[in-house]
């Protein structure tokens, strides 16, 4: 619909910030999820709050981006800094929003991808403050894939079967020999691939297919791998999250997966001398 060529300006003009203030004011909520849930805190009972002293935050405060520009990054009652991942996490939940609708056209199915992408969010910064992903983040991706089947003209039941094992069972053997090998040397059970990683690139073969999520595994390895070798050189450590690496790939994957992938096979296939 967003791409019919007969569109008014008119109808850009107003959806497009209709969709940038939903991404901005969910991907508030988003810092509420990063924060508390891997503190096991309720993401509803208690009112949002400063960090430092505790104070309950003025609901003139609570306007995303705005709030914090207004407030010079500071709260109104220390003073103490605020971090600037809140608006970062809001802004970034917005233009991914635009992205999606833009690339994707405006549907049902371009709805439930926009509601993953806010999940790997969560996933990616939660992964990258404690080395860990939550379990109930992993599950509601693999929830969406159950109406999103429904309401998908491209991506097929057996593609999303396909896609569940494609990257997550080598991931999940890969993760197991390391794992042993690891352990006799060492005496210590080091995973290759953790489990968090490998669930969820299986939930989200799940939901997007085994085109996509292959496309996925691919931007995401090389993305965390060029970060790897530049975290080496600056810190020489050389343990860093996958978590964040393998969402900024599935956000690419799922955009553009199947059309890089068909490409790829048709580029295989090719025979110059056909006729």
């Amino acid at each position: 619909m967003l791409h019919n060529e007969f569109m008014e300006i008119g109808f850009y003009i107003m959806f497009y910030p209709i969709v940038a203030f939903y991404g901005i004011c969910i991907g508030s909520f988003l810092n509420v999820v990063i924060f508390r849930l891997p503190n096991n805190e309720s993401l509803i009972k208690r009112s949002s709050h400063c960090m430092s002293c505790g104070t309950k935050i003025r609901k003139r405060d609570l306007v995303p981006i705005f709030s914090w520009l207004f407030l010079k990054g500071k709260c109104h009652n220390c003073g103490e800094k605020i971090s600037p991942r809140y608006p970062i996490v809001e802004a970034l939940n917005g233009i991914v929003y635009i992205i999606t609708f833009t690339v994707l056209d405006f549907s049902i199915e371009s709805i439930i991808y926009c509601l993953f992408f806010s999940i790997l969010i969560c996933i990616g910064f939660i992964d990258f403050d404690t080395m860990e992903m939550d379990l109930r983040l992993l599950i509601l991706i693999l929830l969406l894939a159950v109406p999103c089947a429904f309401v998908s003209e491209t991506v097929t039941l057996p593609s999303r079967i396909i896609g569940f094992f494609c990257i997550g069972l080598p991931f999940l053997i890969i993760g197991e020999i390391v794992a042993i090998y690891m352990n006799k040397k060492t005496g210590e059970r080091i995973r290759g691939i953790e489990l968090g990683d490998t669930i969820l690139m299986a939930v989200s073969g799940a939901l997007i297919g085994w085109k996509a999520v292959c496309a996925s595994a691919f931007f995401g390895i090389l993305i965390a791998a060029i970060f790897g070798i530049i975290n080496k050189y600056r810190s020489g450590e050389s343990k860093l999250a996958f978590g964040p690496y393998l969402a900024i790939g599935l956000f690419i994957g799922t955009l553009f997966g199947d059309s890089l992938i068909d490409w790829y096979i048709a580029m295989l296939t090719y025979d110059p001398y056909a006729v």
